[in-house]
C-alpha cells in the first residue's frame, strides 16, 4: 500500500537516504532563508517585497521539513504513521508565493497584476488541493484520477506563464526579459519531478522504492523550486535596480 507506506518496514539504507535528503533539504531552506532576507537591502525599496516573499517561501518551507523529518523518524520508531500532509500544506502555501514574487519582482502596472494574481492564485491552489486524494491513496485508478483533475490547473498556470506573462515581458530590460524566460524553464521543470514522483507506483514502482523515490524526488524538486528560484527572483530584483538607477549598478558594480 503506497500512499500509507509503513515506514518501519524501510531498509537501513534505505532510511539514511531518506533521512539525509531530507536534512538537505532543511539545510538548504535555513541557509536560503537567511541569505535572502539579509540582502533585501541590496536591491531598490521597490522591489524587495519579491524578495521578502522569496524568503518567506523558504521560511515556510524549512518549518514543514523540520516537521516532515519529526514525523518520519517518529514513524521509523513506531510511534506515528508518516505524515505526508505536511508536503501538501506546505505547498499549499508556497506554490502561490511562488507565483506571486515572480509578478512582483516585474513591478508590472496594478491592473496587469492583479489580473496575473486572480489567475495564478487560486489555480495554484487548485493543483495542490487535486493532487492530495490521490496522493495519500493505495488504489492505482484513484491516483491516476485525482492526478489528471490536478493536471487541469497546472496546464491553466503553464497558459498563463507562457501567454500571458510573456506579454508583459515586451518591456523589461533584455537581460530581465532573458532571466524570467529561463525562470519559467527551471519552474516547469522541477514541477515535472512532483508528477514523475506522485506516479511511481504507477509505473511498475512499488512499497519501499516507491516511498523512498517520491521523498527523494520531492525534496530535491522542493531545493530547486524554492531555493534557486528565490536566488534568481534575487538576481532579477539586482537587474531591475541597475536598470532603474545608474547609481545603483555604479554602486554595485553592475555596469
Amino acid at each position: 500500500m503506497d500512499g500509507i507506506y509503513d515506514v518501519k518496514l524501510l531498509t537501513d539504507v534505505q532510511y539514511t537516504i531518506v533521512s539525509g535528503f531530507l536534512s538537505l533539504g532543511f539545510a538548504a531552506m535555513l541557509a536560503t532563508t537567511i541569505y535572502l532576507y539579509l540582502s533585501q537591502a541590496r536591491v531598490l525599496p521597490k522591489y524587495r517585497q519579491a524578495i521578502v516573499i522569496s524568503g518567506t517561501v523558504t521560511l515556510i518551507a524549512l518549518y514543514h521539513y523540520w516537521r516532515i523529518y519529526d514525523s518520519f523518524k517518529h514513524a521509523h520508531e513506531g510511534l506515528e504513521v508518516f505524515n505526508e500532509a505536511y508536503r501538501y500544506v506546505d505547498w499549499l502555501l508556497t506554490v502561490p508565493l511562488l507565483l506571486l514574487e515572480t509578478i512582483a519582482v516585474l513591478a508590472l502596472p496594478a491592473v496587469q497584476r492583479k489580473s496575473l494574481v486572480s489567475k495564478l492564485v487560486p489555480a495554484s491552489a487548485a493543483m495542490i488541493i487535486l493532487g492530495y486524494p490521490g496522493e495519500i491513496s493505495a488504489d492505482m485508478a484513484t491516483k491516476a484520477l485525482w492526478g489528471g483533475l490536478s493536471t487541469i490547473p497546472f496546464l491553466f498556470i503553464l497558459y498563463i506563464l507562457f501567454v500571458e506573462l510573456t506579454k508583459a515581458l515586451d518591456k523589461q530590460p533584455g537581460d530581465v526579459a532573458a532571466t524570467v524566460k529561463r525562470l519559467r524553464l527551471l519552474l516547469i521543470a522541477t514541477w515535472g519531478v512532483y508528477p514523475i514522483s506522485y506516479l511511481l507506483p504507477l509505473l511498475g514502482i512499488e512499497g519501499a522504492n516507491a516511498f523512498v523515490g517520491r521523498q527523494v524526488g520531492y525534496t530535491v524538486a522542493d531545493i530547486l523550486a524554492k531555493c534557486l528560484f528565490g536566488l534568481t527572483i534575487y538576481k532579477i530584483a539586482r537587474l531591475k535596480s541597475a536598470a532603474d538607477d545608474a547609481s545603483y549598478a555604479s554602486a554595485e558594480g553592475m555596469h
